[in-house]
């Protein structure tokens, strides 16, 4: 997840406030964007509370440093300053395996979120959708958490307490003839009701769907009545949608299984098709193999498989693998809409555009940046952190179901082996003169990184994160 304290270039918002004694008194309050949209808005003095709650309860040899008070009336230029260094603070906080996944620190993002869209503490009627088109309408408080939501959900679908971690809640936005695009997966810091209502548009809703991407764990889901159907509805779906591939044999077997009521033969059917499990991304662009490509981004099996449009109008097709990406991270940058004017942008006149760009390793010894321009950049991040989750807990012989209770707990604890390092700056052009950060003359059993910040150096002007991928692999003389 990357926090940004207004990373779209709005530093901040001067808010009036009245007296009783008529006379104004203004103070700054700083944007949180959370998954590339507006989570809540904050001052400085609540976000020092939290620093000291934090302090106070995990001590303060494991808290990042907090921006300091100031006794005079703050320049233009030290606003900026103290808003990077929030900005950099709260990515820290939420990096860190203890805080971020803390009550103390999501609480605060869930209390902040509904205060700043104003909506009070009440009973709601809550619509969650189903793959297969139908929609469970649940009661909840509007102040309920996405693990509480989900809960109730399940409750309702009998689905048992042991089957929920299987299951996410994900924000989606319904497209023309039926098109589906993942905007971002719900997080325990957030509040669902609130989210979907802050979007003020019947495009969007809430769905809900399985949650991991190793097929071997569907046999498990399928053991369940409830699990079998969701399952099925979500595997009905995604062929329908044109997201696996599917020959003419298949499809009379798949109709054939169908109108029997097969269920669970016609998941094991469709586990043998290509794309299997995989989420389809909206058209994009990226820069391999060179700048300006069309691409369709699909995640699943450990891996993003492109479709890729090359100028010549050559279709290409290829995939990278997750275990071989040794760091990805997301950037978000603005983009002045044309309004015949040289002014800034304001807040009607700028789009923003999110990008993923991961450090891949091509072959022996040659890492190569690429990078995808796509607004569900984040979701797609998101994605290859839970499968990095899964191949690291299934390496380590753990439990895929307290990966997933964790999980969904907002509680997923990172090996203690995990070793923080220096990354190159991001997009830095490949030089095979330039010396590598990691040797890879030899095959690697696993570079265990955690997830890091950006270096604080001069040089470094983005204050955006990287995610090190503690299950990258190596290539070694048996690979080639």
């Amino acid at each position: 997840m990357q926090v940004y304290a207004d990373p779209w270039g709005r530093k901040n918002i001067i808010i009036q406030n009245k007296h009783p004694s008529h006379f104004q008194q203004t103070y700054t309050a700083y944007n949180i964007h959370v998954n590339g949209v507006l989570h809540c808005r904050v001052r400085y003095s609540q976000l020092l509370g939290l620093h000291e709650q934090i302090k106070k309860e995990y001590g303060s040899n494991v808290v990042p440093s907090f921006p300091p008070k100031k006794i005079f009336t703050l320049t233009p230029a030290e606003v900026e300053q103290r808003r990077e260094h929030l900005e950099k603070y709260m990515q820290a906080v939420r990096q860190d395996p203890l805080l971020g996944a803390s009550e103390l620190f999501n609480s605060f993002l869930r209390k902040a979120q509904q205060e700043t869209q104003q909506i009070p503490t009440e009973e709601v009627a809550l619509d969650i959708c189903l793959s297969n088109g139908q929609k469970v309408t649940v009661n909840i408080l509007s102040s309920d958490q996405t693990e509480d939501v989900l809960d109730v959900v399940a409750s309702k679908l009998d689905l048992p307490e042991e089957m929920v971690g299987y299951f996410s809640l994900f924000l989606v936005r319904e497209g023309e003839e039926g098109g589906l695009t993942f905007v971002r997966k719900l997080q325990e810091f957030e509040l669902p009701y609130v989210s979907i209502t802050s979007l003020r548009s019947s495009e969007f809703h809430i769905l809900l769907r399985k949650s991991y991407w190793d097929m071997v764990y569907d046999g498990d889901v399928m053991d369940n009545r409830v699990g079998l159907n969701l399952l099925y509805a979500q595997t009905v779906s995604d062929i329908e949608r044109g997201w696996m591939l599917v020959n003419k044999d298949q499809h009379r077997q798949l109709k054939s299984l169908q109108e029997k009521g097969s269920k669970k033969e016609f998941i094991n059917l469709g586990q043998t098709l290509k794309y299997y499990g995989y989420i389809k991304f909206d058209p994009c662009v990226t820069d391999f193999p060179e700048k300006g490509c069309q691409v369709i981004v699909g995640a699943g099996n450990n891996e993003l498989n492109f479709h890729v449009k090359l100028p010549n109008e050559q279709m290409k097709e290829g995939s990278f693998k997750v275990t071989r990406m040794r760091c990805w991270r997301v950037t978000s940058s603005q983009v002045p809409v044309a309004n015949g004017t040289n002014n800034p942008c304001t807040l009607s006149k700028c789009d923003v555009k999110l990008e993923l760009a991961f450090e891949y390793l091509m072959s022996k010894d040659h890492l190569r940046w690429v990078t995808i321009t796509s607004q569900q950049a984040i979701m797609m991040s998101i994605c290859l952190q839970s499968m990095v989750d899964e191949l690291m807990v299934k390496k380590s012989g753990g439990s895929i179901k307290k990966m997933l209770r964790k999980r969904h707990n907002g509680s997923i604890q990172r090996p203690d082996c995990q070793q923080s390092v220096k990354l190159p700056p991001l997009l830095d052009s490949p030089d095979q003169s330039r010396e590598q950060i990691i040797k890879l003359s030899t095959k690697l059993s696993s570079v265990s990184l955690r997830g890091i910040s950006a270096s604080n150096s001069a040089n470094d002007i983005s204050g955006t994160d990287f995610h090190g991928n503690y299950a990258f692999e190596g290539i070694g003389d048996d690979d080639l």
